[in-house]
């Protein structure tokens, strides 16, 4: 379609066989829509939808060419489809396994992209070069930030190579069981960050009497103490004040060490990208997750990975992936993670559907159904080729998938856990974030938002569905962008000092 005619449409269409369309501007009552034969019976707000042909009570509502949700009554041709007559219906889907895996067309090795990176001593590649003071237990969260704070302001002026020391700081740790899924996650997740090959050094942080022990960390995790890495707890110490005063005295020791390292040419091969969203509007599905896939098929094209997460916010679309599953046992660890979520949200008294949020719904997606077929463009169209679950190693090569919940800052920090060096964000609401010590960039996925917000916007993907690029050229545009920000270019989250307080582990399990 030229783009002067793209421009000239007032709502989106992305498949012959759907029964609505997308406004891309607020549509007035009456007004006839170009090509689709049908009039607005009412306004019809921004990235919302509208029915270009009756749907009978029951019957599929349909987007993307599949279902978004059932007419919980009858919708007439014009009218606006939202939450007042869709809802969300159990159906089945073909989970075909495999049926679409096809081999990767991969760039040749002699002209794959590069960017420059760390080196650390074991081989690990990293984007960033923080000292990190992780905490086992909420009880050490405010020693643990006086002692980053000692390192504000100039304190780092001789070490110019260190990006930072940020504190790392968490709500759990104690009152909970030291078995079982909710004591493995946060395991996971401290062991994860411990060893990211993004911080240079860790000193880590407990009280001592908690039930997440630092010393049966150490032995779980057979941590030992070196140049790079210290522990104390704040009762062996001799308190608050003389804990902080030796764990600045421990980090003064680390930053000569973690000063020397220098950026050099590494593969592109060597990121992990971690792939969000956050605030999500009705145009997520049609510019900026479309144009984050392309990029992200790009990435494997040149031997990298890429991961997805956010389980409860694939349902409804799991089988799009199942479909590109490289084997059976791939596709159904996916399906093992969904089945475990619906027994989960069951046995809490809540469902899949209690997302869209209210955000995500003001900006037209209406169900969950809807937003996860947009959220799973964000994985490209590459082969599944494994499933992880939350904070665990990522160690695959190509498109994989995490287990997480859709909470936009805990989703992301299980996939820094598992070893993501670099994360792209898209959003249509406005989400701030930033991971520390990981770069995080931000993806609008429209132009009046991105406007806004410039300052917390790396790319506007909105220029998609303005008729300015194309989902291809787009995606194209933040591949290179990853690669200057893993290369050290600092992303407007980093800019803005985000990252210290957005790390809040997965909490599974009573509070007791």
């Amino acid at each position: 379609m030229p783009r002067d005619a793209h421009q000239a449409q007032v709502t989106i269409r992305l498949h012959k066989a759907d029964n609505v369309v997308t406004a891309k501007a607020t549509i007035p009552a009456g007004m006839s829509l170009d090509g689709e034969s049908v009039a607005a019976a009412v306004e019809i707000p921004v990235g919302h939808k509208i029915a270009t042909a009756p749907i009978g009570a029951g019957e599929a509502v349909r987007k993307y060419d599949q279902i978004i949700g059932f007419a919980s009554q009858a919708i007439a041709a014009g009218d606006h489809v939202h939450i007042h007559n869709v809802s969300v219906e159990a159906f089945d889907r073909d989970y075909d396994f495999g049926v679409e895996a096809r081999p990767t067309d991969q760039v040749p090795e002699t002209e794959r992209a590069t960017f420059e990176g760390i080196i650390r001593a074991d081989g690990r590649i990293a984007t960033r070069n923080y000292i990190g003071v992780l905490t086992s237990v909420n009880c050490s969260a405010t020693v643990a930030r006086a002692i980053a704070d000692g390192f504000r302001s100039d304190a780092l002026g001789d070490y110019p190579n260190v990006d930072g020391v940020v504190a790392l700081t968490h709500g759990t740790g104690c009152g909970m069981a030291g078995v079982g899924l909710g004591w493995d996650l946060l395991q996971a997740t401290l062991d994860g960050y411990k060893r990211h090959p993004n911080f240079a050094a860790v000193l880590m942080v407990g009280l001592g009497c908690e039930v997440n022990q630092v010393a049966g960390m150490m032995k779980h995790h057979g941590w030992q103490t070196d140049e790079t890495f210290h522990a104390m707890t704040i009762q062996d110490t001799g308190g608050t004040v003389a804990t902080v005063r030796e764990g600045i005295a421990r980090i003064k020791e680390m930053l000569p060490g973690a000063d020397t390292a220098r950026r050099v040419t590494v593969p592109a091969a060597k990121l992990i990208l971690g792939l969000e969203c956050g605030g999500s509007d009705a145009y997520s599905g049609i510019t900026a997750n479309p144009s984050l896939g392309a990029a992200a098929d790009l990435l494997v094209r040149h031997g990298g990975t890429a991961t997805l997460a956010e389980t409860p916010e694939i349902y409804g679309a799991e089988h799009l992936l199942t479909r590109r599953a490289i084997s059976r046992a791939v596709g159904e660890k996916l399906i093992a993670h969904i089945r475990w979520w619906e027994d989960y949200t069951t046995r809490n008294e809540g469902e899949m559907n209690n997302n869209p949020s209210p955000g995500n719904k003001a900006g037209g997606l209406t169900t969950i159904l809807e937003k996860s077929l947009g959220a799973v463009a964000k994985g490209g169209t590459t082969n599944l080729v494994d499933v992880y679950q939350y904070g665990e190693p990522i160690t695959a090569k190509g498109f994989t998938f995490m287990n997480t919940p859709g909470y936009d800052v805990t989703s992301v920090n299980g996939m820094v856990a598992g070893g993501a060096n670099v994360v792209c964000f898209t959003t249509g609401r406005g989400s701030v974030f930033g991971c520390k010590p990981v770069p995080s960039m931000k993806l609008a996925t429209n132009t009046a938002m991105y406007n806004r917000m410039s300052d917390d916007m790396d790319i506007n993907c909105g220029a998609v569905v303005d008729g300015d690029a194309t989902v291809a050229e787009m995606g194209q545009a933040i591949f290179k962008r990853i690669l200057r920000v893993a290369s050290g270019q600092q992303s407007k989250s980093e800019v803005l000092g985000f990252g210290d307080e957005e790390f809040v582990p997965w909490q599974i399990g009573a509070v007791m």
